[in-house]
């Protein structure tokens, strides 16, 4: 197997492990507390690796990592809120129609429309399905999707105007500290809680600094394509974590619909036009 696929597998794998992780703790702290703790240590540790040069720059320039930092926590915190309401692999297999979508967005090609019936069809099974959903948990992992969305959409200008990891860096910062008063007002002594804090760093470093180090080497040499497709394993990994940390084991009628889900994302994904 190449080097760099083997980079982008280990970092799915990072960051779902860190998911179910992070679920772990939800009964010692709320979702939204993590996800800005998970965010404000994560930008501490970018922080370290990349300072960034603020002198100089554009209103455009601080509009475009504003949104992206802005998507970037609101997916991690709304994703978090629908972990504590459906099972994981279910909220990532939702997330995954924001991305899907922006892949086929404004086309009239019949493939295209096929793929986005076969993931909608996925999505109604998950409704469906045997386990009991709240429909609020899909609903949020259905709006982290459209976060999701948007932050891949913005990453392209964030970093043809933020050299380097300073982009990042940067929008880890406005994440940071856009959860900071919601994370501190729902925080209820979890930001003394070693344990807490413990599990936190360790999710910052599996879901966030591992994972953007490993695809930002495997990018260099790896095909968008390829990369795009890897990428669509996300649900099943989630799944597969969530069981093995959490004990989340998935119906057979939700395997059959996150299988639509990935199908559809790879069929888009291979048949878009350059």
């Amino acid at each position: 197997m190449p080097r760099p696929v083997v980079l982008v597998l280990i970092a799915i794998a990072s960051v779902q492990f860190g998911a179910a992780i992070a679920k772990s703790i939800f009964d010692s702290a709320h979702p939204v507390t993590l996800a800005f703790l998970r965010a404000a240590i994560g930008a501490l540790i970018f922080l370290g690796f990349a300072r960034p040069s603020l002198k100089g720059r554009t209103g455009r320039d601080w509009l475009v990592v504003l949104a992206y930092g802005l998507c970037l926590s609101g997916m991690n915190a709304l994703i978090y809120l629908s972990f504590q309401r459906i099972p994981i692999g279910l909220a990532v297999t939702l997330e995954f129609v924001g991305p899907l979508a922006l892949a086929v967005i404004g086309s009239r090609r019949l493939l295209d429309v096929i793929w986005v019936s076969l993931a909608a069809a996925g999505v109604v099974l998950l409704g469906a399905g045997p386990t009991v959903v709240d429909p609020l948990g899909m609903a949020l992992a259905l709006a982290a999707g459209a976060l999701w969305a948007g932050y891949i959409a913005l990453a392209g200008p964030v970093g043809r105007r933020w050299d380097g990891m300073s982009g990042l860096t940067v929008g880890s910062l406005v994440g940071a500290a856009a959860l900071a008063v919601p994370g501190a007002l729902l925080a209820d002594g979890a930001f003394g809680d070693l344990t807490v804090l413990g599990v936190m760093a360790a999710v910052a470093l599996l879901s966030t600094v591992i994972p953007y180090a490993m695809e930002l080497q495997a990018r260099r040499t790896l095909k968008a394509a390829t990369f795009s497709i890897l990428m669509s394993l996300e649900p099943a990994a989630a799944a597969l974590f969530a069981w093995l940390v959490l004990g989340e084991w998935l119906a057979w009628p939700e395997w059959v619909a996150m299988t639509c889900v990935i199908v559809a994302s790879i069929g888009a994904i291979r048949t878009a036009r350059r």
